[in-house]
C-alpha cells in the first residue's frame, strides 16, 4: 500500500500532540524515514538525500546531492558540468549540487521501511525529551507508581517517563506490587544502549536527607543542617545534625513537636527502620561519644594517623555499644569516619567491632572417681605404711 502524504502530514501533528514532542522533531523523524524510502524506490542506498515535506499540502520534495565531474561514471552520484551550470551558472568541477526531484508516491516496501524508521526515530526523540525534562530533577524526590516487578528489579512510572529501581536501591524488607504509590529519589539518568534510563532509589542516604528537608523548613534558612548520615536501609539510620543559630536545639528541631517530623519520615521509609538523631561536634572524641548514643562511655582514645578510636565502656554497656550484629558501632564508624573498637573496662581483652573474641575455657570436673587400678595401689601403699 502506497503512503498517503496528506494523511501522513496530518499524523505528524497528532503524534506530536499525543507524545508531547515538538512538531519539528516529529517532522524531522518523518523526513529522515522518507529519505530512506526514496533511496529504496528511486535511488541508491548510499546516496545523500534530503527530504522536505509541506505539512499544509502534504507535498514531498527530494534533494539529491551530486558531484560535478567531467565524465559521469555513476549518474546516481555524479553529473556533468553542463547540466550543473543549467541549475547554477557558477557551478565548477568538484562542486556539490542539490538536484530537486518531485516525489508523487512511494511503493509498499518503501512505505514499510518508512514506518519502521519513523517508529525508531520517535522512540529516540521521546527518550531525548525525557532526558531533557528530568535532567534538572536529579537529586529530588518524585512521586511514582510501581508498574511491574521483575524478580529483584522494580519498574516505576514517574510522570510520563519510566524508570527502574535496582535491588541495591530498594529498602530491605519492603514489598512492592503493581499500582503501589511510592516516593522515590531520582538518583541519576543512565545513558545506555537503549537510551536514557531513570534510576530511582529509596535506599540511599540522599533520600533520607531529602525527606527531612521537606519536613524541616529550618534547613532552607540554614538555621540547622545535616552534617552526616549513615544508613542501613530498612534497619537503622544515624543522622548528625548541627545548629547554626544560638539557642536552637538541632535534635529537637529535626524530631519536631511530639516527634511529628521524624515520624513523618519514618512513615515513608517504614516503621521497622529506626532513626537516631545525634548532635554533630567538631571535637572528634565528643562526636564519637554522641554517635554511639545511648551508650555510656568512660573514655575515648584517638589515633588521628590511623583514623582509629578505642572506646572504653563499662562491661554492662558493651552489648549496647556494639549493637545487634555490630550495627550500632558500624553505623557510628561510618558516620564519624573513624574505625571504632569497643573495649570493656571489665575485661582485659579488646572486643572488636566485627565479632566478639571467642574465649575457650578448659575445665576439669571436681571429685572425679579414680580408675580401679589406682584405688588398689593406694590401698596397698596404706597397708605397707601401717605394717611398718
Amino acid at each position: 500500500m502506497d503512503l498517503d502524504m496528506k494523511q501522513l502530514a496530518l499524523a505528524i501533528r497528532t503524534i506530536a500532540e499525543e507524545k508531547n514532542l515538538p512538531e519539528d522533531t516529529v517532522k524531522d523523524a518523518v523526513e529522515q524515514a522518507l529519505a530512506a524510502a526514496y533511496r529504496r524506490d528511486y535511488g541508491d542506498r548510499d546516496q545523500e538525500i534530503k527530504i522536505s515535506m509541506n505539512l499544509n499540502t502534504g507535498d514531498v520534495d527530494a534533494y539529491v546531492q551530486k558531484i560535478v565531474v567531467e565524465n559521469v561514471e555513476n549518474s546516481a552520484y555524479e553529473m556533468t558540468l553542463g547540466k550543473a551550470q543549467v541549475m547554477n551558472k557558477s557551478a565548477q568541477i568538484g562542486d556539490s549540487i542539490e538536484v530537486h526531484q518531485k516525489v508523487e508516491s512511494f511503493g509498499r516496501v518503501a512505505a514499510q521501511t518508512a514506518k519502521q524508521v519513523i517508529l525508531q526515530k520517535l522512540r529516540e526523540a521521546e527518550r531525548e525529551v525525557v532526558l531533557a525534562e528530568y535532567e534538572d530533577k536529579i537529586g529530588s524526590i518524585l512521586n511514582s507508581a510501581v508498574s511491574r516487578v521483575e524478580g529483584s528489579l522494580v519498574r516505576v512510572e514517574i510522570g510520563k517517563a519510566s524508570g527502574i529501581m535496582p535491588r541495591q536501591e530498594q529498602i530491605q524488607g519492603e514489598r512492592y506490587y503493581p499500582g503501589q504509590r511510592l516516593k522515590i529519589y531520582l538518583k541519576e539518568i543512565e545513558k545506555g544502549f537503549k537510551g536514557p534510563q531513570l534510576i530511582a532509589s529509596r535506599a540511599c542516604i540522599e533520600f533520607i536527607e531529602a525527606l527531612f528537608r521537606s519536613e524541616v523548613p529550618e534547613m532552607e534558612s540554614n538555621a540547622v543542617e545535616i552534617k552526616g548520615i549513615s544508613r542501613e536501609a530498612g534497619v537503622r539510620t544515624k543522622i548528625a545534625v548541627k545548629s547554626n543559630v544560638k539557642g536552637v536545639d538541632p535534635v529537637g528541631t529535626f524530631v519536631g513537636g511530639h516527634g511529628t517530623r521524624v515520624n513523618a519520615v519514618m512513615s515513608e521509609i517504614g516503621e521497622q527502620e529506626k532513626i537516631d538523631i545525634i548532635v554533630w561536634d567538631e571535637d572528634v572524641k565528643q562526636y564519637i561519644i554522641n554517635a554511639l548514643s545511648p551508650t555510656k562511655i568512660d573514655k575515648v582514645e584517638i589515633s588521628e594517623e590511623e583514623k582509629r578510636a578505642n572506646v572504653i565502656v563499662p562491661e554492662d554497656q558493651l552489648s549496647i555499644a556494639i549493637g545487634k550484629g555490630g550495627q550500632n558501632v558500624r553505623l557510628a564508624s561510618k558516620l564519624t569516619g573513624y574505625e571504632i573498637d569497643i573495649v570493656s573496662n571489665g575485661t582485659p581483652n579488646e572486643v572488636k567491632t566485627e565479632e566478639p573474641a571467642e574465649v575457650k575455657v578448659e575445665a576439669k570436673p571436681a571429685g572425679k572417681l579414680k580408675r580401679k587400678s589406682e584405688l588398689e595401689n593406694s590401698l596397698l601403699d596404706a597397708i605397707e605404711e601401717h605394717g611398718e
